[in-house]
């Protein structure tokens, strides 16, 4: 019995620790899913604490859903051509917006295959693509596995910039931008986020959306962009910089080929297809433009002010003023694209040879030799000198300052040059460089067609259409124009002769060719540019009737009352110059400036629309200024200006005037066709620094050949050569075959002006026409002209 209880007695002690050993497991895990549960639900309210916080945005703005109804960012403003092609921006940040349609299917294509393959599939949060961050990319390190962000969570990010919030930035970020992206999916559709990512995303080198990128890369609107050009741009967007195609077009091209590779990969290409694209050279068009480059950066910058007074004077529906630089103002213009584009080329190839033989004239020479204050002036006028000056600095420094190397950019025209010098040397490289400026208006509208104020605008922001200079023998037009208004016959000779003008310091004009013989008519004397004639009938005609004529031309220039203003002396601008040579043209009738067609909103709707102003009937004899008109054509049929006809091969009714200052300081043409009033001004920034030489500086030389260029260029394109056509208006017969007098004589006496009378005042006797040429006041006060002008007047 003994052995039996002792038998037993372990057994039932073994039964208890068994259960007690269950229950104690059973503990355990019941502990550890209680511990699991807590650490869920600490995890669950420190999440939703966390969400809360984003979403209620304590973390940074979440737009609501009525923002997001109304997104805006900032867009700029541009400024078109009259066909409405674009000829610059205002921005702050170079970005402009197209509709979904305005955008090629090849960009979409890309863009889906490469950024967001289900982006149809989900509603703005791609969980899928999470899961494959979460175990590709985060656990197994794998950096090619893609990132999980879709398409409108990118929206989501450009709209709206991160915040910066240290450890918790990426966390933060990336939860505010898929509760944004949940709202866009429920607000817009799928079409609208891939515009609005389209217009959005940055492309590098400051300019945001597929359209300024398709203007940029390949000079193109992004409706018209072909596979491979839209795999180039949507490469891009992975690194602006690496993959930009300019800079690093092997890398672009890789990354092309790997977006086409998406494309096939997910059905919008065949293999075949790819392959054939994969093979093409990038082709890229690279074309700026902006707020300081592009085809009319003179023009938009002139135009920036009136702009800016507008938007303060007019309001959104909201109350708020306009805002040039970020409300993407449409401003449509006169100024013709082609014309636009004509001029700029003919400016830039002619002053590159210009410049080649003013370096080669001067050779290693400084053209400011012995003028030390140019040289001084232009140190002066630099922003360093100006900031060391404000600074307090000693002139010592400055002058170190101004011999130490520094690495910047030259412009050259063969392309912007990295150079390592000094701001010494920097400031004389530009003093060498010559400029220009060149304008075109419709003369019956007075519209500006192409506006040229430089060289490059980057590096020279003044604007030579509106600069004041010496306007040389462009002058003399004016002058003849005040005699035929005084009175004066056209068919009178003057004599080439030096005379000294006592009352005047005993002043005396010399001709440029250093020739005084013979006697001129008023036009043979205005085609060869004489100085000595141009003033003997200013002196004839009186200073102030001559300022008078100017005044009814429309210049408002200071114009001193000297004999030498007839040569040329005042300081007019291009823009005034060429409109008071489009009154002459409009026979006597004085047209604005006009520029301004119309402003725009964003979404197109027509906020302003510009009329133009009324003309004016001036004083001016209309037959008076045909006939300077007339004699202007003689300037390129034979005269100073005859490259026009001879070099430049240029056909049609064509009128135009030379003009050069002192010293071939400045060198102006004007050149007159029926429908186009052009003139073009050439000179150093200092009118210190000139040609040597009269051979080279004159403005036959100078200026002519931008203006003869300009016209083979438009007279060639088939869309323009009929303007070579136009006539100008016509003089009366009998007073156009009057006029074809010799202009020069060797020899002028009184038998030589009876037998010129006897054609002008025929059926008359001798003394009663010498009467009324020498004393016409006694005959009813006419004068010479007035008589002259009767008996060519129609009869009724």
């Amino acid at each position: 019995m003994a052995t039996k209880r002792s038998k037993k007695i372990p057994s039932q002690k073994r039964k208890p620790i068994r259960k007690k050993q269950k229950r104690s497991s059973k503990a355990k895990k019941r502990n550890v899913w209680m511990f699991l549960l807590k650490l869920f639900a600490v995890g669950f309210i420190l999440f939703f604490i966390f969400f809360m916080a984003v979403y209620l945005g304590f973390t940074g703005h979440v737009p609501s859903s009525n923002q997001l109804n109304d997104i805006k960012n900032p867009q700029a403003s541009e400024v078109f051509s009259e066909d409405g092609r674009l000829l610059g921006r205002y921005y702050i940040e170079n970005r402009s917006n197209v509709q979904f349609d305005e955008i090629s299917p090849n960009v979409i294509n890309a863009l889906i295959a490469t950024e967001d393959a289900r982006f149809y599939e989900h509603r703005g949060i791609d969980e899928i693509a999470l899961m494959r961050v979460l175990f590709k990319t985060i656990l197994l390190q794998d950096k090619s596995a893609g990132g999980g962000s879709t398409l409108s969570q990118q929206v989501a990010k450009n709209l709206f910039p991160r915040n910066d919030l240290w450890v918790f930035s990426m966390p933060v970020n990336k939860l505010r931008e898929a509760i944004i992206a949940y709202r866009l999916e429920r607000i817009y559709t799928k079409e609208e986020i891939l515009t609005l990512y389209l217009n959005t995303v940055p492309f590098g080198e400051n300019i945001f959306g597929i359209e300024v990128a398709a203007e940029r890369f390949f000079s193109k609107s992004p409706k018209n962009l072909t596979v491979d050009e839209s795999a180039v741009l949507v490469g891009m967007l992975k690194a602006n910089y690496s993959y930009n195609p300019r800079i690093n077009p092997e890398r672009s091209k890789e990354r092309r080929n790997v977006v086409i590779n998406q494309m096939i990969a997910n059905g919008f290409l065949e293999e075949a297809q790819g392959a054939v694209f994969k093979e093409k050279p990038l082709g890229v068009k690279y074309r700026r433009i902006s707020y300081n480059e592009g085809p009319a950066p003179y023009f938009v910058e002139m135009l920036k002010s009136e702009l800016m007074e507008w938007c303060s004077n007019n309001t959104k529906e909201n109350g708020e003023p306009y805002n040039l630089f970020t409300d993407g103002l449409r401003v449509k213009t006169t100024l013709n694209y082609d014309f636009q584009y004509f001029a700029q080329q003919s400016v830039k190839e002619y002053m590159e040879n210009l410049q080649n033989v003013f370096d080669n004239h001067w050779g290693k020479t400084e053209p400011w030799r012995g003028k030390p204050n140019i040289l001084k002036s232009a140190i002066h006028r630099s922003e360093r000198y100006k900031k060391m000056t404000k600074a307090g600095k000693t002139q010592e420094q400055i002058d170190q300052a101004f011999n130490s190397k520094i690495k910047t950019t030259f412009f050259t025209y063969q392309g912007l040059e990295q150079v390592e010098t000094t701001p010494l040397d920097s400031i004389k490289h530009y003093l060498r460089l010559l400029n220009a400026g060149f304008l075109a208006i419709e003369p019956s509208t007075g519209a500006l067609k192409a506006w040229v104020g430089g060289i490059d605008f980057r590096f020279f922001k003044y604007d030579h259409v509106l600069s004041a200079r010496q306007v040389g023998s462009t002058f003399k037009p004016f002058v003849y124009l005040a005699a035929l208004e005084d009175g004066q016959s056209p068919f009178e000779y003057y004599p080439n002769e030096k005379k000294v003008y006592e009352d005047y310091q005993d002043w005396s004009p010399s001709n440029s060719h250093g020739e005084y013989t013979g006697y001129y008519s008023m036009e043979g004397a205005l085609s060869q540019s004489l100085n000595t004639v141009a003033v003997d009938v200013m002196m004839k005609t009186g200073i102030e009737k001559t300022i008078e004529t100017c005044r009814e031309l429309g210049l408002e220039a200071d114009l001193p009352e000297f004999p030498s203003l007839a040569l040329g002396v005042a300081s007019i601008s291009l823009k005034d110059l060429l409109f008071a040579y489009a009154t002459m043209l409009n026979q006597g009738t004085r047209v604005e400036p006009n520029y301004l067609v119309s402003i725009s909103d964003n979404k197109g709707n027509r906020l302003v629309e510009y009329k133009r102003e009324p003309a004016t009937r001036t004083s001016l004899n209309g037959v008076n200024c045909q006939i300077i008109t007339h004699m202007l054509e003689s300037v390129v049929n034979g005269g100073t200006g005859s490259s026009i006809r001879n070099t430049y091969q240029i056909s049609g009714d064509f009128a135009g005037k030379t003009g050069t200052t002192q010293n071939q300081s400045d060198g102006w043409f004007i050149g007159l066709t029926p429908e186009l009033v052009t003139g073009c001004w050439v000179g150093a920034e200092d009118p210190g620094i000139h040609f040597r030489t009269i051979k080279y500086g004159q403005g036959a030389y100078m200026a002519l050949p931008i203006v003869g260029k300009f016209y083979s260029k438009l007279y060639r394109d088939a869309r323009y050569k009929t303007m070579q056509y136009a006539d100008f208006p016509s003089l009366d017969n009998g007073l156009l075959a009057d006029l074809a007098i010799p202009h020069y004589r060797e020899f002028y006496d009184l038998d030589d002006k009876d037998n010129l009378i006897e054609r002008i005042f025929a059926g008359k006797s001798k003394e009663e026409k010498l009467k009324e040429v020498k004393n016409p006041e006694k005959k009813e006060k006419k004068k010479v002209w007035e008589v002259i002008k009767g008996i060519f007047k129609k009869k009724k």
